[in-house]
């Protein structure tokens, strides 16, 4: 398999930013994790989270065990009744493989909660970027990891085996004074480039001061300039004979001409 990520690079920039995290997003997203937990009229005893940044999130789900975002999860099967996935998806070399993963960790009727970037994240980064190294060198390099769209999210958590799939997206926008400080943040949140076809070498300085202007020109305002982060939020369940299925296609006891009071239409052949 392909790997798309560098997991020596991403595990550096991790420690790295240890030193003066930057953890808002993360706020932000175990903020939206407890939101729906709160949402849930049962109780929780076996909690697990998968996570890079554990010291954070074992104060967040009080009592869960905390692994680590390996490719190989260090879970036991239907073991787990509440799986938070956190912060971590988006750097996955296999995410189906990852959400299969964790699907088999959970008891059945377990609640699998994923949190992780989007693909409108850093949008804007990421189009000043391409257009300054395609203006100064002629050519693109890849120095953001792809991201998932929200279309593509229910269709996952079916292939992995989750019952009641739900995808939804969260979008917060960020300010800061230039583009460098944005720059700051993201290795402070151990969010730089870690792809495994990342440059490696630092990108040049005609490149930076270039893609930094056209930063400021394209979406800055009030001396500030925007950077936004997507949150994509899936819940699934372990299949269990109590959840609620769909009926057979033809087997509905009802007409829809009947409960809407029109008359029905048939097409024509």
């Amino acid at each position: 398999m392909t790997q798309l990520t560098d997991r020596k690079a991403l595990i550096r920039n991790r420690e790295r930013s240890r030193a003066n995290p930057a953890l808002f997003l993360h706020e932000a997203a175990a903020d939206e994790i407890n939101d729906r937990l709160s949402m849930v009229n049962r109780s929780f005893t076996d909690k697990v989270v998968v996570s890079g940044f554990p010291d954070f999130w074992a104060t967040q789900i009080p009592g869960a065990v905390c692994v680590s975002d390996d490719d190989t999860l260090d879970l036991e099967t239907e073991r787990y009744d509440l799986l938070v996935h956190a912060m971590c998806l988006h750097w996955a070399n296999d995410p189906v493989g990852q959400l299969i993963q964790a699907r088999r960790a959970l008891n059945p009727d377990g609640l699998f909660l994923g949190i992780f970037f989007g693909g409108a994240t850093l949008n804007e980064l990421r189009s000043a970027l391409a257009q300054a190294e395609s203006d100064v060198t002629g050519g693109l390099s890849p120095r953001v990891t792809p991201m998932a769209e929200i279309r593509d999210l229910g269709a996952l958590l079916q292939r992995a085996g989750f019952a009641l799939p739900v995808a939804d997206t969260v979008k917060l926008t960020a300010t800061y004074a230039s583009p460098l400080h944005l720059m700051r943040d993201l290795r402070a949140m151990g969010e730089t480039s870690a792809l495994a076809a990342r440059p490696r070498h630092m990108m040049r300085r005609d490149v930076l001061f270039r893609a930094s202007t056209l930063y400021v020109e394209s979406f800055g305002s009030d001396n500030r300039v925007p950077a936004t982060f997507e949150l994509m939020v899936l819940t699934g369940w372990a299949p269990h004979e109590s959840q609620p299925r769909p009926l057979r296609p033809g087997s509905a006891s009802a007409r829809l001409a009947d409960a809407l009071a029109t008359k029905e239409k048939p097409l024509k052949d």
